[in-house]
């Protein structure tokens, strides 16, 4: 029986250690603080017990109570994961908690995670230590118990206590130059500032102030320490003084689509890519899947029996990444699919097939159903020089069945299947998947409604039309949000339900969305109205030109 005590790093799931990571995908119960945010609790095993002992105004959970609740749950077995932002031995009572646990005689294990005192202060581009300029870094707590007595102050006395006081002595830190670092010090800020001055620390002292630190939320700020009072702060921040703090490497909140927020509406399943694609980019993401991939009505035998005979067809033929995963796995190997050959309708649905070491004789150009059917070669047909192939080599002549499968979405368009029997081929069709409305929680559900996403992007017609019949179009929106899609075909679906397009992918590629939402921001968030066939936008439209 072992209670994992965890650091959940500053905020940025990406700096998770991998044991953290690990011993949350084991976990059977959590514990965890106000600052660990969804991402990080995402990590945990869908059915692990979530216990939420954030300290917060009206809710207090004293310590006391807490090393209780890890007791508790430690003695009846399993594995207890206490989850705390930054380190949990700093200013974390990670100590306290670890007394307790060895008082009840249970073992416990301390996993090191990444503090806000350097993570964030990093994410805003200053180093703590500076050849030249700082050669040591202290971290603080903003504690500062009595307030200073400036008559006291002025005969050299202290009333921030000496060593071993419990308090921080602000006047020693004051003469012990180097770089401070002040964590949760922001109501204290004044005061803070009044005794590094009182103790000698020039009030010209070059002063960051860092909030929400490595999230895509972060902002920060530089100022002095006689300023200090007068700057517009909300916690959490980390406080940075000395001469470092005057030193801008920024890259973070220099990302292009930083302090935006974006709405990705795919199944949860497949949204990673385009998650993390946002992130890199340093968007806000907030994931809302609107549909999800179910098995087909009969429960998939049709498929089952139709990859069973996959040797008897010249191709199958893939309109998507989900019709990819769900009949590949249903293969022994590739060996199964005997001499048919793969096609498949764009680059995205190409690097499924590699995930099982599979490689497509035949890429769409465009990356749409029309474009698929366009390069197939008709039934019968010789050499592949006749045809515009392209992926690469030769594509041998048809082996004279004049067969295709495709496996497809239930709901999907009919596109395909009527412009391959046009040329000739028999296309037996075989549901593979359904798509269906995803429950949204009242969580989510208010992000969009108060208004607090700027983005909105659609990855399928599904998507949108399981959006629409649940927040309704833009003249409902409390916040009109910018609207990006992935390819023509879901961007036409989003028009014809009456939705004003902003961004199209030039491609159907996670790729290309971003990047669309990258220069569109680049433009200031000025948009080209469109010369024919698009709704009119909204004049009361909320715009983004005033976002960072």
């Amino acid at each position: 029986m072992t209670v994992y005590l965890v650091g959940a790093g500053p905020g940025d799931p990406g700096l998770v250690t991998r044991r953290a990571a690990e011993l949350l995908g084991e976990a059977d119960v959590v514990v965890y603080d106000r600052l660990v945010g969804p991402d990080v609790l995402a990590m945990a095993r869908p059915d692990a017990l979530l216990i939420d002992v954030g300290k917060r105004p009206g809710q207090l959970h004293r310590q006391s109570d807490i090393n209780g609740i890890l007791v508790d749950h430690g003695r009846q077995g399993g594995v207890v994961v206490r989850l705390k932002g930054g380190d949990p031995f700093l200013f974390g009572r990670g100590g306290e908690e670890a007394e307790a646990l060895r008082a009840a005689g249970l073992q416990f294990e301390v996993v090191p995670g990444v503090t806000s005192a350097f993570g964030a202060p990093a994410y805003a581009g200053i180093p703590v230590t500076h050849r030249g300029l700082s050669t040591s870094v202290t971290v603080v707590t903003g504690h500062v118990g009595e307030p200073l007595d400036s008559s006291r102050a002025s005969s050299g006395g202290s009333s921030s206590g000496g060593p071993g006081s419990g308090e921080v002595d602000w006047a020693a830190l004051a003469k012990a130059g180097g770089t401070l670092v002040i964590l949760m010090g922001v109501a204290e800020r004044a005061e803070i500032a009044r005794r590094l001055m009182a103790g000698g620390r020039d009030p010209s002292s070059p002063v960051a102030v860092v909030e929400w630190g490595t999230l895509p939320t972060q902002t920060s700020m530089r100022t002095t320490l006689s300023r200090l009072e007068e700057a517009a702060i909300e916690p959490p921040a980390v406080i940075v003084v000395g001469p470092v703090a005057a030193i801008d490497l920024g890259w973070f909140e220099s990302l292009p689509l930083h302090g935006i927020r974006v709405l990705v509406t795919r199944a949860r399943a497949q949204s990673a890519p385009l998650r993390n694609a946002l992130r890199a980019a340093g968007a806000d993401v907030v994931e809302m899947p609107m549909i999800q991939i179910v098995d087909p009505a009969d429960g998939g035998a049709a498929l089952r029996k139709a990859a069973a005979s996959a040797p008897s067809y010249d191709w199958v033929a893939f309109t998507s990444v989900n019709s990819v995963e769900r009949f590949v796995q249903l293969l022994r190997d590739g060996r199964a699919l005997g001499p048919a050959r793969l096609a498949v309708v764009g680059n995205a649905t190409a690097a499924a097939l590699r995930t099982w070491h599979l490689e497509a004789d035949l890429i769409a150009e465009p990356q749409t159903a029309e474009g698929l059917a366009a390069v197939m070669p008709p039934a019968q047909s010789g050499a592949a020089e006749d045809s515009p192939v392209t992926a690469g080599g030769s594509m041998a002549p048809s082996y004279g069945r004049g067969r295709v499968l495709f496996p497809r979405a239930a709901e999907g368009r009919d596109v395909l299947a009527p412009a391959l029997r046009a040329k000739g081929w028999l296309v037996d069709e075989v549901d593979a998947y359904r798509t269906v409305p995803a429950d949204v929680s009242s969580g989510l559900r208010s992000q969009v409604e108060d208004g607090t996403v700027d983005v909105v992007t659609f990855t399928s017609p599904s998507t949108v039309r399981s959006y629409v019949s649940q927040f309704g179009v833009p003249g409902n929106w409390k916040k009109t949000p910018v609207v990006a899609c992935m390819g023509p075909v879901t961007a036409e679906a989003a028009r014809t339900a009456g939705i004003y397009v902003d961004v199209v992918a030039a491609h159907p590629t996670v790729e290309h969305l971003v990047a669309g939402l990258v220069e569109l921001r680049a433009s200031g968030w000025q948009h080209a109205e469109p010369a024919h066939g698009k709704p009119v936008r909204d004049p009361g439209r909320h715009h983004l030109e005033s976002l960072p």
